[in-house]
């Protein structure tokens, strides 16, 4: 087996190493990156049905100890359990369709070897975070998926844009990892250990759960506390969540492969599997739950309303993203860990598809981006007309496809944390529902605007306008299929039956098996409840706003002028953060560079030393003037005071 994990691992760093370092053709490059990437796929597979369908797991065996320094040991193991096994065949099969969907959509760019060494590579940082078993091995996952994404989001390193939003991903992300850090050495402080399984067991005996610790002159925090919540900003940093949310948008930059691939399956993700696998951890914190519950909420429904108003069609579905990852982590602070996970893998498919079918109007479109350029373009790519409608579907959690069952268990988990009482669970509760109508009129003003009505290209576009090649498509209908089919066909095993057991720990069961009566019985009960039309009413609502009366919105714009323009601001926190912590940190490296380094050390230190003997040298230089008077009169002017002297004595 560890055979076989490390096959999984390292076929996809083969192939970037391939790709990125030797002088291979286009060919050689593409055939190693998806081979080895593919290879991972079928072998998940096969570990997936050796683990958890055929019940030889969990496996949890050291390769390797890397550090050894008193009693602490820092290895590189793998943990594969029902949880990582799910994580690992999502990650690669998501992957695998970006890298064969990257040959059509990279054709012409000269990057392109490059391109495919940094996605495989990305490939293998996410598997080497889902895969460990420690903590060590997690942050160094952790780290070197925002190393890829740094280089991916400014892959275009000539356009300023780029390098400006991959700079902000590294910092944003910085901030996050700096509480992610503190929080691994709260656990290595207080359980004298990085190993998931120590920690976890000693967290279950009691383990630090009354240790208080003094922050603050005057307030005490719990241990646990401290260490859930400087893990989660962390997770806030990765997975995008309010305040730290700001960079997400902006990793739209790079290419439209690697937009799917971080907000599909690997980084953003990344926090979302952290959480659920600290669930022994957070289950001790009620706080920690409540903070999570609330950023989760802020994040789903704040975020979902900065999609109404973009333009741009990746950005749309960036914006989902964003509010789609609050749903994830409001299921996370409800204790609903499974539904999160649920939710992250349904969301996986559907939301990879609809980054890619983006990209192939972006292709047919001469990468034009803006969707009121756009428009009637059904009849010209009726495959990616389709699959976007499949993903579209799946997004607002129409009965039937896979977002329908995970949203709605996000839902009705937010609402039993209501019933629990659980601090900010109200707010969150209506924030998720609230959330689906507009998730739903954003999704489906894209789609309208896009494949239907009036056709607002130039010319010369439309006259070039067809669908484009089958290596783009493919991927397309590989990933329409789960975003159909995987709800309902995992929602018993991992919802309602015993799928994350020893995987991941819940205090209070949010689903009672008793209760689920089937897949039909589910989307025929889904029909009746407030979340399906709330999503109806969404999408009516853009059908009538952008296909029937499409002057409407212009005057909603005008009328409600204030806050159209505060969500094109986007709420001004990139201004904010661009004015205060981004301006503030140049003026304050200003203010030392002209008070410590030109003033103190140049011109005092530096400078003044020189001048200070400079200014010796010009008095000292009048006693050697060279001239034997001189001499001679200093001789007698010396005996004459040491006769004064010798008188006065």
């Amino acid at each position: 087996m560890q055979n076989i994990l490390l096959t999984i691992v390292l076929a996809p760093l083969f192939g970037a190493i391939i790709a990125g370092l030797f002088p291979v053709s286009r060919r050689v490059a593409h055939t190693v990156t998806i081979g080895g990437v593919g290879l991972s796929f079928f072998l998940s597979l096969y570990v997936f049905k050796y683990i958890v369908l055929n019940g030889h797991g969990p496996y949890n065996e050291t390769v390797y100890t890397w550090l050894t320094s008193g009693n602490i040991n820092i290895q590189v193991g793998f943990l594969i359990d029902s949880l990582t096994a799910l994580m690992m065949v999502v990650v690669t099969f998501v992957s695998w369709m970006v890298h064969i969907y990257t040959v059509g959509y990279m054709r012409d760019d000269p990057g392109y070897q490059r391109f495919f060494s940094y996605i495989s590579l990305f490939t293998f940082s996410m598997l080497m975070l889902v895969m460990s078993n420690n903590f060590m091995q997690l942050f160094f996952g952790w780290e070197a998926v925002g190393l890829v994404s740094y280089l991916l989001i400014g892959f275009w390193y000539t356009k300023e844009s780029a390098i400006f939003a991959n700079l902000k991903a590294f910092l944003v992300n910085r901030v996050g990892d700096f509480g992610f850090v503190l929080g691994i050495a709260g656990v290595l402080m207080y359980f004298g250990s990085l190993d998931y399984d120590h920690v976890f067991k000693l967290a279950g005996e009691g383990h630090a759960k009354d240790v208080l610790v003094q922050i603050i002159p005057g307030y005490q925090w719990s241990v646990l506390t401290l260490i859930c919540l400087l893990l989660f900003m962390g997770a806030m940093g990765k997975s995008a969540q309010f305040p730290l949310h700001v960079w997400l948008p902006d990793s739209m930059e790079g290419p439209t492969p690697i937009s799917a691939l971080i907000h599909a399956a690997t980084m953003v993700t990344a926090g979302i599997f952290m959480v659920a696998r600290m669930s022994p951890l957070y289950e001790m914190s009620e706080t920690a739950l409540s903070v999570i519950l609330v950023i989760g909420a802020i994040t789903a429904l704040f975020m979902g309303l900065l999609g109404l108003v973009q333009n741009d069609i990746k950005r749309v579905v960036a914006y989902s993203t964003l509010s789609q990852l609050g749903y994830m982590t409001v299921a996370l602070g409800a204790s609903a860990y499974a539904t999160g996970i649920f939710h992250l893998m349904t969301h996986a498919f559907f939301k990879a598809l609809l980054f890619l079918a983006a990209g192939s109007v972006i292709i047919a479109m001469h990468h034009d981006q803006d969707i009121r350029n756009m428009g009637g373009l059904k009849k010209y790519m009726p495959i990616t007309y389709w699959t976007s409608l499949i993903g579209s579907l799946a997004l607002i959690g129409f009965p039937g496809f896979a977002g329908f069952f995970s949203k709605d268990a996000i839902i009705e988990a937010a609402h039993h944390a209501y019933e629990l009482q659980r601090p900010g669970a109200c707010f969150a509760y209506y924030a998720v529902l609230s959330g689906v109508f507009i998730t739903a009129l954003y999704s489906f003003r894209m789609f309208f605007l896009v494949f239907h009505g009036k056709e607002r290209m130039d010319e010369h576009t439309r006259e070039h306008l067809h669908e484009t090649p089958a290596v783009v498509t493919l991927p397309l209908i590989m990933l329409a299929i789960p975003s159909v089919l995987a709800g309902m066909l995992t929602i018993q095993p991992l919802l309602f039956g015993h799928f994350f057991d020893g995987a991941i720990f819940a205090a209070h069961a949010v689903f009672d098996p008793e209760e689920y009566h089937g897949v039909l019985s589910m989307m025929v009960h889904g029909l009746t409840q407030l979340p399906f039309w709330f999503a109806m009413a969404g999408l009516g609502t853009a059908y009538y706003l952008y296909l029937v009366n499409p002057a409407i919105p212009k005057v909603i714009a005008q009328y409600l002028k204030i806050p159209h323009q505060i969500l094109l601001n986007k709420y001004g926190f990139d201004d904010f953060y661009q004015a205060i912590f981004a301006g503030g940190t140049r003026d304050i490296g200003k203010n030392f560079w002209k008070t410590g380094d030109v003033k103190l050390i140049d011109g005092m230190l530096v400078n003044g030393t020189a001048a200070m003997v400079a200014f010796f040298s010009s008095v000292v230089r009048h006693l050697q003037t060279g001239y034997l008077y001189h001499y001679a009169f200093a001789m007698i002017l010396g005996l004459a005071v040491l006769l004064g002297v010798f008188v006065l004595n």
